[in-house]
């Protein structure tokens, strides 16, 4: 009994690994189906291509930059006093000298009246001095008086006559704060907030002052470029070249100016290896803030009527610096390359490369030497007009799969008046 029972159980074994053989190696769909299959692997790929051309290409370095005023000025004032009339709005822009403040000015009006009496009593006191000197000269000659008396009225008038200077002095220093009463402009600017209001006492000593004056235009830029860039930035500034610089915003979308390099600091930073520049730009349109961030294209030099092609075009790998160039018969090669200079979005050809070429620039990741493309839109081998997939393999094979139906339908039709005869 157990023996019946192992022999049957072989033989289904056996029955289920000949019905698994069987099922993987059936053909399917017939022989039409399985050279579809296999032409599928040789199907053209689908690629975007680019021309070799002539372009010129700038030579750009790319920095980040800090938006520097060339002047900021905190008005502060020069005496002490009560601040009476504050004669600018925020954010207004101001011309030098104009009116900005003014402190009151009568207790130096006073001042000034006092320092003007002071030197008239002492003009009137040299006066007499100098007659009495004159007497004094007139007697001695005729041995009236003693030598020393003369000597003496000599010191008095020059004692008065220092008194004078300083009265002079007095009366100016009075004049020049009765004009610091009136608090001006330093420079161009626009005025930010205001710092204090009217009616505080105010000191030389004060810190924050009444307001800050920036300068708006034009404006500089403050960036840095790494040291290996310098020798080539240094030449053309000594051959007398005027260096662009394009200042972007942060999304690095919107062009907020172009200027040009103004200055290059004396030393490179040896905590970074970078060098400071200095870009100025008229900044017409404000949009340039101060102590604002900002990304800097500078304009180093750019290569004429060199051949290039973009640079997604570019591979690297075991053969070096490659391209898929597309040959005539819509087959590619690998091409090996020499490139030179790039502005990110195209590269120079050294060698290795013809205008006019044509080169891979997507789908490069699906092909290999000798490999068949085709554009996208370009019609497909063998495909219909107006098709521009790739054919149907199986085509042919579901239509003659149809004709035998139809035919099987017309033969079914055929035999059942046959059997009826019958």
């Amino acid at each position: 009994m157990n023996r019946r029972r192992t022999l049957l159980g072989v033989g289904l074994a056996v029955i289920l690994a000949a019905a698994v053989v069987w099922f993987i190696t059936k053909p399917s769909g017939g022989g039409s189906g399985a050279r579809g299959a296999r032409g599928g692997a040789n199907q053209p790929v689908t690629v975007g291509t680019a021309t070799v051309a002539k372009a010129d290409i700038p030579l750009v370095i790319k920095a980040l930059g800090t938006v520097t005023p060339l002047a900021t000025v905190t008005v502060k004032t020069q005496i002490t006093g009560q601040l009476v009339q504050v004669a600018f709005t925020e954010g207004q822009s101001v011309k030098k000298n104009d009116l900005l403040a003014v402190v009151d000015p009568r207790p130096y009006e006073v001042a000034l009246q006092q320092a003007i009496g002071a030197q008239e009593k002492d003009e009137a006191l040299l006066k007499n001095a100098q007659i009495d000197l004159a007497r004094y000269k007139t007697l001695v000659s005729q041995d009236s008086i003693a030598r020393q008396t003369l000597d003496t009225q000599a010191a008095l008038v020059r004692q008065y006559e220092a008194a004078i200077v300083t009265d002079r002095a007095a009366v100016d220093a009075a004049k020049l704060n009765l004009v610091y009463t009136r608090i001006i402009a330093p420079s161009d600017g626009r005025i930010g907030l205001r710092l204090v209001d009217p009616g505080n006492y105010v000191t030389i000593g004060d810190a924050t002052g009444i307001c800050v004056i920036t300068l708006m235009q034009p404006m500089s830029v403050l960036f840095t470029i790494p040291e290996d860039s310098l020798p080539s930035v240094r030449k053309r500034l000594r051959d007398g070249a005027t260096l662009q610089v394009t200042a972007l915003d942060r999304a690095q979308k919107v062009e907020l100016g172009v200027g040009k390099v103004a200055t290059l600091d004396n030393q490179v930073d040896t905590t970074t290896g970078t060098v400071k520049l200095r870009a100025m730009f008229d900044n017409a349109d404000e949009a340039l803030f101060p102590n604002q961030f900002v990304n800097i294209r500078l304009l180093v030099d750019t290569v004429k009527d060199a051949i290039s092609v973009p640079m997604a075009a570019i591979q690297r790998g075991q053969p070096g610096t490659f391209v898929y160039r597309v040959k005539p018969d819509d087959t590619v090669e690998i091409k090996v390359i020499q490139t030179g200079a790039s502005d990110g979005e195209k590269i120079a050809v050294v060698s290795g490369l013809d205008v006019g070429d044509k080169v891979v620039t997507d789908g490069t990741d699906r092909l290999r030497e000798g490999s068949k493309v085709r554009l996208p839109g370009q019609a497909a081998p063998g495909a219909k007009p107006g098709q521009s997939g790739p054919p149907v393999a199986n085509a042919p094979a579901n239509g003659q799969r149809q004709g035998a139906n139809t035919g099987e339908r017309r033969g079914g039709g055929a035999g059942r008046p046959a059997q009826s005869n019958q």
